[in-house]
């Protein structure tokens, strides 16, 4: 047993995909998706011991019929012309959001790769779990760029599944803002749950994920929008979930869970107003372990996601999330180690951390069937919009 009580997995039964040329996304030094977070991260994890005997699986770029699962043809072909080409509005390339770049269809095929090597880890019985802390770009849709994403690796790779032995997928995304190109993506497949927890979409960009999106057809009920308050903490977005994702897991009894890991709702992230700390996120990454384990037959698939808190907040609580996935957890008072603060006061002038925790308590009390605090109606129309669909009960807490 791990130190949460969870159950234990070989660490040889997970694989951890990366590879440099995973910081692939030339991005100028001002973009928030710079992927010195990711490099950062994995220099941590290994000084911290989180990795060790672990042999990185490196990936291959997803050939264009995988990446093709998602997007249409002729948007392949915009992404390979516009380094050549310059700006073009109606892909949405050239954007703030998303500059045009040297290699952008390489780096961002390689991406979808490493997702598809991940989930084929699992799906072929070399692995329970996989994690590819690079993938989570989840806002990439069918013809156009969109969000920081050129193409969706989190709806490649389960599409991947669906024709290699996976029936039902539940799909969960942490991240701060709205998961919508995976939920685009299969508002009409009912194999595929896709829950997303992120801040209300009056107040935060895409402006989509309200409660009322549930799904197209058949598959009404399989799209859940769970949105929060701006300055929800610690407590309340733990209570928020509890009160909705385990339920609807155990109705739609999925055989794998994959999991954008987005840590953007950082109390310091830019972007975004949600006020969760490095131990909230710890804490989010144990829910999901136990609900694989409750729920999917063990089967974890993690992505990683959104978070521009480039140095403080992503390379602390996504070397948790790699810790949590290996069951190497970390005791949260860690100190961070010497030779990565000397690395990492190379790239930056801002203070750094000094510890993998921020000392903020994680406890919260569950929902009790009244609104007693600020979560409560958010948790409760997320539950009266989607439960009665799964013969679920929103009034009862039993459910």
């Amino acid at each position: 047993m791990t130190s949460s009580g969870a159950p234990t997995v070989d660490p040889a039964r997970v694989a951890v995909v990366w590879d440099e040329g995973l910081l692939g996304y030339k991005l100028s030094e001002s973009h928030p998706l710079h992927p010195v977070r990711l490099d950062l991260t994995m220099r941590l994890a290994t000084s911290l011991g989180v990795l060790e005997g672990v042999e990185p699986l490196v990936p291959a770029p997803a050939p264009d019929e995988e990446v093709r699962r998602i997007h249409v043809p002729s948007y392949l072909d915009a992404v390979r012309r516009a380094p050549l080409e310059g700006d073009d509005p109606a892909h949405q390339l050239g954007t703030a959001d998303n500059p045009i770049f040297e290699g952008m269809h390489e780096a961002s095929a390689l991406v979808c790769g490493g997702s598809i090597a991940a989930a084929r880890e699992i799906a072929e019985g070399r692995a329970d779990r996989a994690v590819n802390i690079a993938g989570g770009l989840h806002h990439a849709m069918a013809d156009h760029a969109w969000g920081f994403c050129v193409y969706n690796d989190c709806a490649v790779a389960i599409s991947w599944l669906l024709d290699h032995g996976y029936e039902r997928i539940a799909y969960l995304d942490t991240d701060v803002h709205h998961g919508d190109g995976v939920q685009a993506a299969f508002y009409d497949d009912d194999r595929v749950l896709t829950i997303s927890v992120h801040q209300h979409p009056r107040t935060l960009w895409p402006g989509t994920g309200f409660a009322s999106e549930l799904g197209g057809g058949r598959a009404s009920g399989t799209a859940v929008n769970l949105a929060l308050p701006p300055g929800t903490r610690d407590a309340g977005w733990l209570r928020a979930f509890d009160a909705v994702v385990p339920s609807l897991l155990r109705a739609f009894r999925p055989q794998i869970l994959v999991t954008q890991c987005g840590v953007d709702t950082h109390h310091e992230d830019p972007l975004a107003e949600l006020s969760l700390s490095v131990d909230g996120h710890r804490a989010i990454y144990r829910h999901l372990r136990r609900l694989a384990a409750e729920h999917a037959g063990g089967k974890w698939l993690a992505l990683g996601g959104g978070g521009y808190g480039l140095f403080r907040a992503v390379p602390r609580s996504w070397t948790h999330l790699l810790a949590t996935v290996l069951d190497r957890d970390l005791e949260p008072d860690r100190s961070i180690p010497a030779d990565w603060t000397s690395y990492a006061s190379t790239k930056t002038r801002r203070p750094l951390p000094t510890s993998m925790t921020e000392g903020a308590p994680t406890d919260y009390e569950r929902w009790g069937g009244f609104t007693e605090v600020e979560v409560d109606p958010f948790l409760l129309e997320t539950r009266r919009a989607v439960f009665p669909l799964h013969g679920l009960d929103p009034a009862d807490t039993r459910d």
